[in-house]
Formats: structure tokens, C-alpha cells, sequence
């Protein structure tokens, strides 16, 4: 599991802060651009690029949140996949070809 990289800063009188550089350059931030806050139900703060999230689903998104807390509460039931499992999900899945930028079907909607 990769490292996670901790930073911090200071709020001003006016409660106003500086992005640190470490912050800035991994959401590719530039001046003026907006920022989104997602605040999760045990505390912790995801901020994101204001771009970035645009168009994402709220109800996918209460799913992730339901599942990270999940995890984080009980890590113990998470399990590996074994081979064979991951095999069998390819030999399902992987000759279908998806193209994610195509209308959907009236069907599909």
C-alpha cells in the first residue's frame, strides 16, 4: 500500500489558508481554480479538485463512503481474490470492449 503523504498549514486570523505546494501540485491547481470539500460522517475531509467532481453520482458516491467506512472499521473482512477467482471474472468480462463516451441506448436510461 502506497505511503500517504501528510501535510499541513495554518489558518490566518480571517481563517484563511495557503495551499501547501505538495497539495497544489497533486490536484495540478493553478490560480483561481476552485476547490470541493467532501466531509465525510467520521471527520476526515477529501478535498478535490471543483472540476473534478462535477457529474459524479451522489448515491455512488454514499455507496464509497458507506464502503471506506466499512473498511476502515473492520479491516479484518477484507480478503484477496485468488487466481483462479480473478481468471474466471477475466474469462466473464474481458472480451467485452466499453466506450465510455457513448450515448446510452433509450433502453439503457
Amino acid at each position: 500500500m502506497p505511503a500517504t503523504l501528510e501535510v499541513e498549514s495554518t489558518l490566518t486570523d480571517r481563517y484563511q489558508t495557503t495551499v501547501p505546494e505538495t497539495v497544489r501540485r497533486a490536484l495540478q491547481l493553478g490560480k483561481r481554480d476552485k476547490l470541493h470539500y467532501a466531509i465525510r460522517p467520521n471527520g476526515e475531509v477529501v478535498l478535490t479538485r471543483a472540476d473534478a467532481v462535477q457529474g459524479n453520482d451522489p448515491v455512488l458516491g454514499q455507496f464509497l463512503a458507506f464502503l471506506s467506512k466499512d473498511i476502515a472499521e473492520h479491516p479484518e473482512r477484507l480478503q484477496a481474490i485468488d487466481a483462479e477467482f480473478a481468471q474466471r471474472i477475466q474469462s466473464l468480462v474481458g472480451h467485452i470492449e466499453v466506450d465510455l463516451d457513448s450515448a446510452l441506448s433509450a433502453d439503457d436510461e
